[in-house]
């Protein structure tokens, strides 16, 4: 088909919608009644020629009480789908009435196969019939598209120039309602570039034979069917025969019906069986294809997007089993789960998990993201871990930054991710970045945020900087481990000064929380909470039930509301256990002060050992954790204080020796000995380093270096340590602006001073007149 006759049909078919649907539908909804519209037109003129035999066929089976009839009946219709009803379009153009002609059009959808039902289904295209009806405008709808002006029949356009046709269709309508475009469809330049990314490197590598394309948030298809195109082009131009399967997955309906229409209008009935959608159908949490692995996967998953209700499904963070987000990395199990606010970098990690290990080309991946999958998520948290699963089993080749503004709904930053998993020998171990952000071509009009475009010249530009794999100010170079980082949790010593004040032991009374109300109640009630508890609990209770709600919070009453208590607080409150404890507390603190009397003890280390002496002395049994309460609200941090000790161990042969570095430090004990010891953190001094992995050295070194000269208590906590990884355009593609010379500062100054001498010059003489 040449362009004119393709433009001309487009054309008629877009006509049809301002001819038949302008004041029934918002424009945003025309493509809910023409797209299918358009699949049904053509599919009724390409059954036309076996309708008899389809008939025929189904009377046959009925009559043998045939139950499974879908294979004969395609075979009776010559395609992937039949239609069994009496009629055909045309056979409908003769009805009366609107009421008839819904009955027997409801009838001729009716006969359609499942294949058909499924896409009416997500399009729900039924729910737009009563509107058409009701407007007697289904009738000339129908006549429209049986038009001679436009043959749909296979003999005016066989099924790769329909398919076109439908694809050219769903572009006009998503360009024309850009707000919603960039949901489900890929600007043609970006997918063009990324089937190029994943084609062209291997292009002498592809050999006849059977590929696999997949697709995770397919979409429209746009994406598989411009895959399909690029590597049949590659495949004709090498002499080869290829055949490719396409598969898909889309959780929206509309967008999924379109996808598998265009694929029955193509005459690809079995990659439109591959196509898999609708509401029930998301990626994440309904994996369509769990045991299939592919040979060639592009995807524009949706970005910034929560995916809480999946991970629900999946059995929540801590119980998730699904083997695409928790794998085994280098003898560890690594938690790819990201924040439930969004969900892309899964999109990938889906498609690394289908890699297929066994053919000779292994498989390569393109995946669009914006600038959040470089970098959000930190060191063991699930952005960061599946960073660190692609880079160290050494499956990105590269990272390519998009021009701004280059997709319809949003005018991010935006890269796409290069995977394979047979690199070339040249390539392993390295990962390339490449700045294409300033390659584009502008758009004379906007659609929607989109308004630059990848010409031809800027997809070579970038898939010969990709191939080239050099040096330049656009293209940077990496060993993997140049991503990677150690993130190092650095402890320094809890320092503390210790005394039994009254105060503080008064403290104690409400250590349970709420320190607030308990202490309002004490006031009312006085002992009697902490050794009576059950002779003033139903008063406690009403008490309670009333709190806040004093004449003084009439307002609130009025208006219809009661502050009260949360229910949690107030069963907290009215637990005898908890003002048991405290008055233990109180207690076992003025019994330990009676002995150790009011001193302040400069090491806190000596005051714990003097209050353990004292309440064996005084017969006092206290679980260890009322215990460090007590020391707790009774001490405070001072730099100068010797540092608590949490452990100690006997130094000597064969045992436990000094490592300052990871928080074994030779010291001495309450009772003078020589000890190692491990000191008690201080949580307020805590901090954390981010060393990278090619550091000279290593985390020792860098510790080392920029951690113990300014101090010189810290130590590594060695278990905390954490890998991360994240990559930074800005960092390596900067170019900062030069500054200014003085000379070229001094003369704006003069200049604006001489201006400035002038119209004061010019008032006064004005004033003057």
């Amino acid at each position: 088909m040449n362009e004119v006759t393709h433009n001309k049909i487009v054309s008629f078919i877009w006509g049809i919608a301002d001819d038949v649907l302008r004041d029934l539908f918002k424009r945003g909804k025309y493509p809910d009644v023409i797209l299918p519209m358009c699949v049904i037109r053509r599919m009724d003129a390409v059954l036309e020629p076996t309708k008899k035999a389809v008939l025929d066929t189904k009377k046959l089976l009925d009559d043998a009480r045939i139950t499974e009839q879908r294979a004969a009946l395609c075979e009776a219709s010559g395609q992937a789908f039949y239609n069994t009803s009496q009629f055909t379009l045309r056979d409908l153009k003769s009805r009366g009435s609107q009421q008839h002609l819904l009955a027997d059009f409801e009838d001729y959808l009716n006969g359609y196969s499942p294949n058909v039902q499924d896409i009416l289904e997500n399009f729900k295209f039924r729910n737009q019939l009563s509107t058409l009806s009701k407007a007697d405008a289904l009738g000339t709808l129908i006549n429209k598209f049986l038009d001679p002006e436009i043959d749909l029949t296979p003999a005016g356009i066989d099924n790769h120039a329909m398919g076109t046709v439908f694809e050219e269709l769903v572009r006009k309508f998503n360009e024309e309602n850009n707000e919603e475009a960039g949901e489900h469809w890929t600007p043609r330049d970006a997918v063009r570039l990324m089937a190029n990314l994943v084609f062209l490197p291997i292009e002498d590598n592809l050999k006849s034979g059977t590929y696999m394309l997949y697709d995770c948030a397919c979409g429209t298809g746009g994406m598989l069917t411009v895959a399909e195109e690029t590597v049949l082009s590659i495949a004709a131009k090498h002499k080869q025969n290829i055949q490719c399967l396409l598969y898909g997955q889309e959780i929206n309906p509309e967008t999924y019906a379109i996808c598998k229409a265009d694929m029955l209008l193509k005459g690809e009935g079995k990659n439109a069986d591959n196509i898999i959608g609708g509401a029930e159908w998301s990626t994440l949490s309904h994996d369509a294809f769990p045991s299939s692995d592919f040979d060639f996967m592009l995807a524009n998953p949706p970005y910034g997007k929560s995916w809480k209700k999946d991970l629900e499904t999946l059995g929540g963070k801590e119980d998730m089993r699904d083997p695409r987000f928790r794998v085994m990395h280098q003898g560890e199990e690594l938690s790819l789960v990201t924040r439930s606010s969004d969900g892309q970098l899964l999109f990938l990690a889906n498609l690394a998990s289908k890699m297929n290990h066994t053919s000779s080309l292994g498989s390569r991946i393109a995946e669009v993201h914006n600038g959040s999958s470089l970098f959000t998520g930190d060191a063991g948290q699930g952005e960061s871990n599946i960073r660190r699963w692609l880079i160290e089993n050494d499956w990105v080749e590269a990272i390519v930054a998009l021009p701004l503004n280059l997709f319809y709904n949003t005018g991010i930053a935006t890269y796409i991710w290069v995977l394979t998993n047979r690199k070339p020998a040249h390539r392993q171990g390295h990962l390339q970045l490449i700045d294409a952000t300033q390659w584009f071509k502008p758009l004379r009009k906007n659609l929607g945020k989109k308004n630059c475009e990848l010409s031809e010249e800027d997809i070579d530009r970038i898939l010969n900087t990709f191939l080239d794999f050099e040096e330049t100010p656009e293209s940077r170079i990496f060993l993997n481990e140049a991503f990677g980082y150690w993130k190092v949790t650095v402890e320094r010593p809890l320092r503390l000064h210790s005394q039994l004040t009254i105060k503080a032991i008064e403290s104690l009374r409400f250590a349970s929380g709420d320190e607030e109300i308990r202490s309002a109640l004490y006031e009312e009630y006085g002992d009697d909470l902490f050794t009576s508890f059950s002779m003033i609990a139903p008063e406690l209770d009403k008490r309670l039930a009333d709190w806040g709600n004093d004449d003084e919070a009439s307002d609130d009453e009025e208006n219809g509301s009661k502050k009260g208590l949360p229910e949690k607080k107030k069963k907290k409150l009215l637990d005898p256990k908890t003002w048991e404890r405290d008055g233990r507390l109180v207690e076992t603190a003025y019994a330990l002060r009676a002995i150790l009397g009011e001193k302040l003890f400069e090491d806190h280390n000596i005051f714990r050992q003097n209050s353990y002496a004292a309440l064996m002395e005084a017969r006092i049994t206290l679980p260890a954790v009322e215990l460090n309460k007590i020391l707790k609200v009774v001490s405070w941090r001072v730099e100068t204080a010797p540092p608590v000790i949490a452990r100690m161990y006997t130094p000597g042969k064969g045992k436990v020796k000094a490592e300052p570095l990871y928080g074994l430090f030779d010291a001495t004990s309450p009772t003078g000995r020589p000890v190692i010891a491990e000191y008690e953190p201080d949580p307020e001094l805590r901090d954390t380093e981010q060393v990278p992995l090619l550091e000279e050295g290593g985390i020792e070194a860098f510790i080392r270096r920029e951690v113990l000269p300014y101090t010189p208590d810290a130590w590594i906590k060695n278990s905390a340590t954490k890998i991360g990884y994240e990559v930074s355009f800005t960092r390596h593609f900067y170019k900062p602006q030069p500054l200014r010379t003085l000379e070229e500062i001094t003369a704006d100054i003069f200049a604006i001073e001489q201006e400035a001498e002038g119209l004061l010059d010019g008032l006064l003489k004005g004033g003057a007149l």
